[in-house]
C-alpha cells in the first residue's frame, strides 16, 4: 500500500514528540524539518511541502500548543488537520444530471494508467446506484482496448457501444450517445485514447469530443505509482482541456504517494476515487480524512466497515448469531472458514491490515507481514476436518489430529499450532469484548457483520 515509507517515518518523528513533557518552539523546528524530509522524499512537490509545513509551524509554536497539558498530542493533531486541507477536505461525489437525463463522463489519461479498466469499475460502481451505463470505445488507436472495454462491460453488467476502429471518436461519441437515449442508459462514459506522454493530436482529440458533445464531467486517471510526474500530468490536462475530477489508480502498489497528497493543491481538482486492486470492485471513494489518518498510522476503521458491510453476504440473522457467538468466545472453525471466505473478498488480509490502527505500519511493508501460503494451508486444515469436527473442536484429541494432519499433507506440529493459535483466538475475543465494553463491543462486531479475522 502507498505512503507505508512516509507513515512509518512520521510515526518515529511523533513517537519523539510524544515522550517530551514539553515542546520547544526549537522541538517542532527539528520535528517538522523531519516531516517535511519524509514528504519530499514520498515525491510530494516541493512547492506543496513548503506551504504544509508553513501551515503546519504557524499553527505548532503558539503559546497554547507548547504550554498545552499535551503539547505533543495537539502538533499530531495540527499535523492530520492540514493534511486532510491539503487533501481537500470534504469528500467530493459525480455529480449526476437529474431524472433521466444522461450524464456523460469522458475519461482521459496517459496509456497504461487504467482509463479503460476504472471505466468499468465506475460503471460497478453506478450500478448500485441503479444507474445503467453505456460504456462507449473511443480509442481507436488500440484494437486491444475496445475488446478489453467489452469484456469489462459484460464483467460489471454495463452496456457497451463500439463502431470499430475506422471511425473518428467525435462520431462514435455521438452515435453512443444517441445510443443510450434509445436504450434507456442514464449514464455514458467515453473512454478516449492515450499516449506514452502527453502530446498535441491526443489534447486536440479530446478537445473536439468535448467540443462536439456535452461532456458533463471530465475524469483524469492517473497512475499513483508515478509519483510526481502524475501531478505533472494532471497540472497539463487541467490546462489544456479542464477536469473535473481525478482518480489515482495502483493505490495498492509500492508506490510513494506524493500523488495524493499533491493534485488537489496543485491543479485545484478534487480526487474523486482510488484504485486498490485489478477487480472490479476495487474502487473506494476518496476520503481525506480517513487517508490522513492511514497516513499517521491511525487506521481507517470506517472504511473497513464500509467495506466488509458491503462484501460480506451472510444474512442479517446469521450475521447476529457469528457475532454472539464470537462475544462469548464460542466461534466454531465452520465460522472460521466462513471468516476466511469473506476476508478474501475484502481484498484478502493485507488489505484489512492496513486499516487498522497501527498494524499497518508495523515492519513498514504490509505484505511482508502475510504469508498466503500459511492461510492456504489454514483452509486445508480445516477442510480435513468433519463437520462434527468443526463444530465441536473439543472433539479433536490426537488420533482425529494424525488423520487431519494425513489429510491435508501437513505435519502434526502444524496442525497442534493451529487448534493451539485458534484457542487462544476465542480467549482473546472474549476479553476485548470485556475491555470495550458491552454496548460498544456489539455495535463494533454486528457493524463487521458478525467477522472475525483469521490472524
Amino acid at each position: 500500500m502507498a505512503f507505508e515509507s512516509l507513515t512509518d517515518k512520521l510515526q518515529n518523528v511523533f513517537k519523539s514528540l510524544r515522550s517530551k513533557g514539553r515542546l520547544t518552539e526549537e522541538d517542532v523546528k527539528v520535528a517538522l524539518k523531519e516531516v517535511k524530509m519524509a514528504l519530499l522524499e514520498a515525491d510530494v512537490s516541493f512547492k506543496v511541502v513548503k506551504q504544509f509545513i508553513g501551515a503546519v509551524q504557524e499553527r505548532a509554536v503558539g503559546e497554547e500548543v507548547l504550554n498545552g497539558l499535551n503539547p505533543g498530542q495537539m502538533v499530531i493533531k495540527i499535523v492530520n488537520e492540514e493534511l486532510v486541507n491539503l487533501m481537500g477536505s470534504e469528500v467530493t461525489e459525480i455529480t449526476f444530471q437529474p431524472g433521466k437525463s444522461i450524464t456523460v463522463l469522458m475519461m482521459c489519461g496517459l496509456q497504461g494508467a487504467g482509463k479503460t479498466t476504472h471505466a468499468a469499475k465506475l460503471a460497478a460502481r453506478f450500478a448500485k446506484k441503479s444507474r445503467k451505463t453505456l460504456l462507449v470505445a473511443c480509442d481507436i488507436y488500440r484494437p486491444a482496448a475496445i475488446e478489453q472495454l467489452r469484456i469489462n462491460a459484460e464483467k460489471v453488467g454495463a452496456d457497451f457501444f463500439s463502431m470499430g476502429d475506422k471511425i473518428g471518436p467525435v462520431d462514435i461519441a455521438k452515435a453512443g450517445i444517441e445510443y443510450a437515449e434509445k436504450n434507456g442508459d442514464t449514464v455514458v462514459i467515453i473512454d478516449t485514447a492515450g499516449r506514452l506522454h502527453i502530446d498535441e493530436d491526443m489534447m486536440a482529440e479530446l478537445q473536439e469530443i468535448k467540443q462536439s458533445v456535452t461532456v458533463h464531467q471530465t475524469l483524469l486517471v492517473v497512475d499513483a505509482m508515478t509519483g510526481q510526474d502524475a501531478v505533472n500530468v494532471a497540472q497539463e490536462f487541467n490546462e489544456k482541456i479542464g477536469l473535473d475530477g481525478v482518480i489515482l489508480s495502483k493505490m495498492d502498489g509500492d508506490s510513494r504517494g506524493g500523488a495524493a497528497l499533491s493534485v488537489k493543491a496543485v491543479t485545484g481538482k478534487p480526487i474523486l476515487y482510488v484504485g486498490m486492486g485489478e477487480k472490479m470492485e476495487d474502487l473506494d471513494q476518496f476520503y481525506p480524512d480517513r487517508m490522513a489518518s492511514r497516513i499517521l498510522g491511525m487506521g481507517d476503521v470506517l472504511s473497513l466497515i464500509e467495506k466488509a458491510q458491503e462484501t460480506i453476504d451472510i444474512d442479517e440473522e446469521t450475521g447476529k448469531d457469528m457475532a454472539s457467538r464470537m462475544r462469548k468466545g464460542k466461534f466454531d472453525f465452520n465460522d472460521y472458514l466462513e471468516s476466511m471466505k469473506q476476508m478474501k473478498k475484502m481484498g484478502g488480509l493485507g488489505s484489512i491490515l492496513g486499516m487498522l490502527p497501527g498494524l499497518g505500519i508495523k515492519g513498514g511493508d504490509i505484505s511482508s507481514m502475510v504469508d498466503d501460503k500459511q492461510l492456504a494451508q489454514t483452509e486445508a486444515i480445516i477442510l480435513s476436518m468433519t463437520p462434527d469436527e468443526r463444530k465441536n473442536p473439543k472433539l479433536l484429541n490426537p488420533q482425529r489430529k494424525h488423520r487431519i494432519a494425513r489429510g491435508c499433507g501437513l505435519d502434526i506440529a502444524q496442525v497442534n499450532r493451529f487448534i493451539k493459535q485458534f484457542e487462544q483466538s476465542q480467549k482473546a475475543m472474549k476479553q476485548m469484548q470485556g475491555m470495550m465494553g458491552g454496548k460498544r463491543g456489539r455495535n463494533l462486531f454486528n457493524g463487521m457483520g458478525g467477522m472475525k479475522f483469521p490472524f
